[in-house]
């Protein structure tokens, strides 16, 4: 018996945990640092991570909204003792906020050249890291297995305030305490958030998206992908909202920036903030990913592509609107195509089975441990409804219709067409403002807002792609949801239009006073509810909240079991290998992962080298316009071979590693043994989608945009020697 569970830990060991992967917290790398040291790392854990002196962390940067500060959708690092921020694509819808057809900073790149003329981003928040520590055993003081899965939330939820409110009392930081490995460890995490974040400087578009949707998650890359930013204080060094007397970020650490390049082999490691992986997830949760998520924003989201991309070709303004839009869209749209292509590619459905199997094995085979752990894999199958006869037969329980129409709902009607969550959004404020509870005062700052907010929502809007998406999307809802979630407006037009959605969408547009501004601010001179009501763009946001509000109360429970489901599995799986180092799947938490630069072999007879130059870009050069538009200065220095400091006869411009990263990480500094940036992680490659779920070591890559590459653009395209000279360059 002892030597079927010996075989038991080694296939698991190999099934779960591979060579390079892993997203390690900082706090715990005490665990990884040798390994680190022998693969070329020249760094102490105490270089990496401190909290009493300046460390490695102290240059990373996760970029947040003012709502969320803790969901960090992007990555960045510090590269001057004046604050500046590297980052990647992460500052498109930054960059394009600032543009204009008279100022198109997306064709033609923008660089300050001074302080006073970087541009300040409402909203944008940067934090750094001050401080962690697991505080697993203050959250489990307050739990016990008698709870319900909502009893146990709200405990959580309860002790984790707590525990964050006395870890940032008397300061001006802010904490959080975030769950690891699905609710079996947590961690307090400490953050100085600075709320004043400014623009820099950006290539333009032709070199920072060279290659478009086309060279998108794939590699060999020739892409320019960055842009800067920098943090700005109050005079005393504390964050500040914008004012014009901020002064620059006086940082505890900057990164060097070398220009040494790199070579195949060399150590790397990435430091930023990943967004979400599911490592641990099961069968049956692979199953619900490929069949309804991925398979349902592919199938969407070609149709949104298609119509954005039309209105977008027809006119410049409508282009400079809907390029963040379009992008936002795009990236994950291959991303899901992509992503089950690489996992059928790696039979991970066979291995998830395979490894559930074993732990069933490994269960059923001590008392104890039947008695915790139970039937586990089968009620995680129940939970989820997906049972093969049922998919063969295309008879669904109900928690598999639920799941799709909530698939559908986000990503068809919610996320679709803008008209009815911005209408039902100002609708809520508008009530507030009417109640006759409201003071005067307030009823006037409520209706301040609303223009306020209206004047953002229109500047980047057309009424005519919107009501192409709504007849379009709208029609594919109906379509591919069970009527039971119908919303009353798809209804409506089933009936009154005769479901002639283009008719509906029309009629949306043409009087809807949330399509036009000057409408919405004439009405709300003399606002009134009874109009509203009758107002089709509400009359439709209302009608998709409603059922959204419905699927969400039927998925929270199925969420809820299963929930509890992985938490035991991911504990049965840490109880039966208890001297294994595991990672916790990402969470938005700042991590480190390592490896070394590599080159790959895809597939027979195809080896793909380690890095591009320059010459990769005049050899893709397309027509002006287009994906792969080449900027006639960039041309003239290539035939110059003028590359300043930074390349020979040629110039690097991206290279590939073997780091475990993902959405998120976007931005995040590829830094060498020595704790010098090299560059900056922008992209996956296509035969590894699969990496949020199940990690190839053989094939994953990180694509890197090379520091040199970097440097040459500010130094040589945009002549931005300020920026050259307050970098710390290591040649």
């Amino acid at each position: 018996m002892k030597r079927v569970f010996i075989i038991v830990f080694a296939l698991l060991s190999t099934s779960i945990v591979r060579a390079d992967e892993g997203m390690w917290l900082l706090s715990l790398l005490g665990k990884n640092i040798e390994q680190m040291q022998a693969q070329g790392c020249k760094l102490t854990a105490e270089d990496i991570y401190s909290v009493n002196q300046a460390s490695l962390k102290d240059a990373i940067v996760g970029l947040g909204n003012d709502g969320r500060p803790f969901w960090h959708f992007c990555s960045g690092e510090i590269i001057s003792d004046k604050g500046l921020v590297l980052t990647n694509h992460c500052g498109f819808s930054v960059i394009q906020k600032h543009s204009t057809v008279e100022h198109d900073y997306l064709s033609n790149g923008f660089w300050a050249y001074k302080y006073s003329e970087e541009l300040p981003n409402p909203g944008i928040t940067a934090s750094i890291l001050q401080r962690m520590e697991d505080v697993t055993d203050q959250v489990n003081a307050v739990l016990n297995d008698n709870m319900s899965e909502e009893e146990r939330a709200a405990a959580i939820d309860a002790i984790s305030k707590q525990i964050s409110a006395k870890a940032v009392q008397g300061t001006n930081l802010h904490a959080q305490v975030q769950e690891m490995f699905e609710g079996n460890q947590f961690f307090l995490l400490v953050y100085k958030i600075y709320r004043d974040v400014r623009l820099v400087g950006a290539p333009a578009q032709s070199m920072g998206k060279f290659g478009g949707d086309t060279d998108n998650w794939s590699w060999p890359r020739h892409t320019a992908d960055f842009c800067m930013m920098r943090i700005y204080t109050g005079p005393d060094g504390e964050p500040a909202p914008y004012n014009t007397s901020n002064v620059p970020l006086k940082p505890k650490h900057h990164l060097p920036v070398s220009a040494k390049g790199v070579q195949d082999g060399d150590f790397a490691m990435i430091m930023g903030f990943p967004g979400t992986t599911d490592r641990f997830l099961t069968s049956f949760g692979l199953k619900e990913t490929m069949d309804v998520t991925n398979d349902i924003r592919y199938k969407v989201r070609t149709e949104k592509l298609r119509i954005m991309k039309e209105g977008m070709d027809a006119a410049a303004a409508t282009r400079i609107q809907y390029a963040s839009k379009y992008a936002s869209c795009a990236n994950y749209w291959k991303y899901s195509h992509e992503q089950n292509i690489a996992l059928e590619n790696l039979n991970t459905m066979g291995e998830k089975e395979r490894i559930e199997r074993e732990f069933t094995a490994w269960v059923n085979a001590d008392p104890a441990r039947k008695a915790k752990y139970g039937n586990l894999i089968e009620e995680l199958r129940a939970c989820y409804a997906f049972a093969a006869p049922y998919m063969a037969t295309g008879i669904y329980h109900r928690e598999a219709i639920v799941n799709v129409a909530m698939s559908y709902m986000q990503e068809a009607a919610l996320q679709g067409p803008e008209v009815p969550l911005f209408a039902f959004q100002v609708a809520n404020t508008l009530e507030r403002a009417l109640d006759a509870n409201t003071p005067a005062e307030m009823k006037d700052m409520y209706i301040e807002a609303i223009k306020k907010n209206a004047a953002g929502f229109f500047k980047d809007f057309n009424k005519d792609v919107d009501k192409n998406l709504m007849a379009v999307l709208f029609k594919i809802y109906s379509d591919n949801v069970a009527a039971e979630w119908h919303p009353e407006v798809i209804n409506l037009i089933n009936k009154k239009y005769k479901g002639n959605y283009e008719k509906f969408a029309k009629e949306l547009s043409d009087k809807s006073i949330f399509t036009d501004e000057a409408r919405l601010n004439a009405f709300l001179e003399k606002p009134d509810m009874k109009k509203l009501n009758k107002d089709l763009g509400y009359i439709t946001g209302k009608s998709l909240f409603e059922v959204y509000q419905k699927l969400s109360g039927e998925m929270s429970s199925m969420r809820s079991n299963i929930a509890k489901g992985d938490r035991l599995f991911v504990n049965g799986l840490m109880a039966m290998e208890p001297n294994k180092v595991w990672a916790p799947n990402a969470n938005s938490t700042i991590r480190l992962t390592y490896g070394n630069v590599k080159s790959y072999k895809p597939r027979d007879a195809v080896f793909y080298d380690y890095y591009t130059t320059l010459t990769g870009v005049m050899e893709k050069e397309g027509p002006k316009g287009g994906e792969f538009e080449v900027p006639q200065n960039l041309k003239d220095l290539y035939y110059a071979k003028n590359f300043g400091r930074y390349g020979a006869d040629n110039i690097s411009v991206n290279f590939i590693t073997n780091n475990d990263i993902t959405g998120g990480n976007s931005g995040s500094p590829v830094i060498n043994g020595n704790g010098e940036l090299i560059g900056t992680a922008f992209d996956g490659n296509s035969e590894a989608m699969s990496g949020d779920i199940d990690f190839e070591e053989n094939l994953q890559r990180c694509i890197n945009l090379d520091a040199r590459y970097m440097l040459f653009i500010v130094d040589k395209i945009a002549n931005a020697q300020n920026l050259i000279n307050e970098m710390t360059i290591v040649f």
